[in-house]
């Protein structure tokens, strides 16, 4: 690669056959849950993407989570199933009658967006948390030809307060996502990834 290539498109992490962008690492991101109020579950032009391991689960542990849901997204999962289509042929969560809401949303009195799941996760009743691609935001995982994946950072105006809030407390995005990054790839990964931190600010 040459210099110019490499400063247009920035430095590639490689570890093991997983790709990570640059801006993983470099850029700062911590949710501000109080300013965006969780509106990145009912606004997109489609709902979240889904692994297809996942679809059983979100089947067995309808019944515990099912009952947090608004009645607009248990009518859309009775009429659509679990997941949807979108258009570019990949799996995402149902949304409610195309609205970008997604079906797995529940709301608080204050009309706060949670995940139905993840707060039965939370209360001990769910073993499933929720999708991953939910829990690695900002980073989406594209699928590689030889197998492998690349990990690249979304930006998305909803998300402005949240690389704003990361800035001011030092917090990079590859941080912010400890606890997913080593879940979905494990300790191992995590490490070299900060590894590579470290030589890239060093």
């Amino acid at each position: 690669m040459s210099s110019n290539q490499k400063n247009r498109f920035g430095t590639i992490v490689q570890i093991g056959d997983i790709l990570v962008s640059e801006d993983v690492i470099t850029e700062y991101f911590a949710c501000d849950y109080p300013v965006c109020k969780g509106c990145c579950c009912i606004i997109g032009d489609s709902g979240a993407p889904l692994e297809e391991e996942e679809l059983p689960e979100l089947e067995e542990h309808y019944p515990v989570y099912s009952s947090l849901m608004r009645p607009q997204g248990r009518s859309q999962v009775d009429k659509d199933g679990f997941f949807d289509i979108d258009r570019d042929g990949d799996l995402v969560t149902p949304t409610v009658d195309g609205t970008g809401e997604c079906a797995y949303t529940t709301f608080d009195e204050e009309g706060n967006c949670f995940c139905a799941i993840e707060k039965c996760f939370f209360a001990g009743k769910c073993s499933f948390r929720k999708p991953v691609s939910c829990w690695l935001y900002p980073i989406r995982v594209t699928k590689l030809s030889n197998g492998g994946q690349a990990l690249n950072l979304h930006r998305w105006h909803l998300c402005k307060d949240a690389y704003e809030k990361g800035k001011r407390e030092g917090i990079h995005v590859y941080e912010f996502l400890r606890e997913p990054l080593s879940t979905a790839y494990g300790k191992e990964f995590y490490e070299a990834l900060c590894a590579a931190a470290s030589h890239i600010f060093g």
